[in-house]
C-alpha cells in the first residue's frame, strides 16, 4: 500500500499540470481557445439577429478574412452574418457547426477555400481540437483513436505558445492570439494582418475531392431540411493562372454548381493576380478589397437570390412600411 501513497504527489501533480494546460489551451490564452471564443460570439452576434431571411456566410478562413459584411447588407437590404471559422477545421466540422444557426427561410452561403475542397476526408488539424473546445467531442466523425489523443495533448501547451502569451502579458497586458481580435456586429474582423514575407502565387495542383462533393451534396440537404437555401460562392485567391490551376478551378466549378446555385466571376475563376488585395495569406483581403469582394458578390447574388423570391419580397415589405410611415 505504501507505493501508491508515495507516488500520490506525482499523480496529483501531472494531473494538476494537465489541467492548467487544458484550461490554457481550450478557454483561456491558447489559439485554439481564441478559436472557440470567436466562434461562440458569431453564435451570440447570430442568435441577435431574429429577422429573416438572413444571409449567413460560412466558410474557413476565407471567408471571415474576405468579407465586409456591411457592404453586402446594404446592396442586398437583408441582414448578413459572417460565420466564417478557420480552414484546418475542416469541412465535416465546418458545416455542423454552423448549421445549428440556420432558421427557415435564411439563404446560406458557403465559401470554401481550396485547402477544404481538396481534403480527401474533411478532417484536418483542427477538426478534433475544435469539437473538443466547443463541448462537441468526435464532431464531424472524428475517429475515437485520435479523439482520445487530441483530448490528451489538449493538456500539453507548447512552448512557444506559453512563451508568446508571457510576452504579451508583458507588452500588452493581456494574451493575444490570431483570432482575438474584436468582431463587427456582423462578424466580421475588424482589423487586418499585413504578410511580412514576400508574396508567391498559389497554385491549385488537384480538384475538388469525391468526399467534398458528397459531403456538400448532403450539406444541402440538411439546409433544406430547416427550410433555408444554399448557394455557394469561389473564393477569391491570389493565385496563378497557368493552365493547371485555371483547369482545375473550371472542374471545381463545374462540380460545384451541380450542387447548388453558384456564383463567381466566369472570367476569372475568382483567381486575382493583384498581391495588393490580399493581407497576409492568399485568402485574407485587406480592407479595401474586402469592400471590392463584397461589392462584386452582391451583384452576383442580387439574380440569384430575386430566383428565389427573398429580395422582391423584402422590397414588397419595405414598400409598405415606407407608406405606413407616410399614413
Amino acid at each position: 500500500m505504501w507505493k501508491p501513497l508515495k507516488l500520490a504527489p506525482w499523480i496529483i501533480a501531472a494531473g494538476t499540470t494537465w489541467s492548467l494546460g487544458f484550461i490554457y489551451n481550450v478557454y483561456f490564452g491558447g489559439e485554439l481557445s481564441w478559436l472557440r471564443a470567436m466562434y461562440l460570439e458569431k453564435l451570440a452576434l447570430a442568435a441577435q439577429v431574429q429577422t429573416t431571411p438572413r444571409l449567413i456566410i460560412l466558410g474557413g478562413s476565407g471567408a471571415h478574412h474576405s468579407i465586409n459584411s456591411q457592404v453586402l447588407q446594404e446592396k442586398l437590404g437583408i441582414p448578413v452574418l459572417n460565420m466564417g471559422l478557420d480552414g484546418p477545421v475542416g469541412l465535416n466540422v465546418i458545416l455542423p457547426s454552423i448549421l445549428k444557426t440556420v432558421r427557415p427561410g435564411d439563404i446560406v452561403l458557403l465559401i470554401p477555400e481550396d485547402l477544404i475542397l481538396l481534403d480527401e476526408d474533411g478532417l484536418l488539424d483542427r477538426s478534433a481540437p475544435f469539437g473538443i473546445a466547443i463541448g462537441e467531442p468526435g464532431l464531424g466523425g472524428v475517429p475515437l483513436k485520435e479523439l482520445v489523443h487530441t483530448f490528451w495533448m489538449q493538456g500539453v501547451p507548447t512552448l512557444r505558445a506559453i512563451a508568446k502569451s508571457s510576452v504579451d502579458l508583458v507588452e500588452k497586458g493581456r494574451m493575444t492570439g490570431y483570432y482575438s481580435d474584436p468582431l463587427t456586429e456582423q462578424g466580421d474582423p475588424s482589423t487586418v494582418k499585413y504578410r511580412k514575407g514576400k508574396w508567391w502565387q498559389w497554385t491549385i495542383e488537384k480538384s475538388i475531392s469525391p468526399h467534398a462533393i458528397a459531403r456538400i451534396t448532403q450539406f444541402r440537404t440538411e439546409v433544406e431540411a430547416k427550410g433555408a437555401t444554399l448557394v455557394l460562392s469561389l473564393p477569391w485567391v491570389y493565385a496563378s493562372t497557368d493552365k493547371q490551376t485555371v483547369g482545375n478551378m473550371k472542374k471545381i466549378s463545374q462540380e460545384l454548381s451541380k450542387i447548388a446555385p453558384l456564383v463567381y466571376d466566369k472570367t476569372s475563376y475568382n483567381l486575382q493576380t493583384d498581391s495588393r488585395l490580399f493581407a497576409d495569406t492568399h485568402h485574407h483581403l485587406v480592407l479595401e478589397a474586402r469592400k471590392l469582394r463584397s461589392q462584386q458578390l452582391a451583384e452576383q447574388l442580387k439574380p440569384v437570390l430575386q430566383d428565389l423570391q427573398v429580395l422582391s419580397k423584402k422590397d414588397t415589405l419595405n414598400e409598405v412600411r415606407t407608406q405606413q410611415k407616410h399614413l
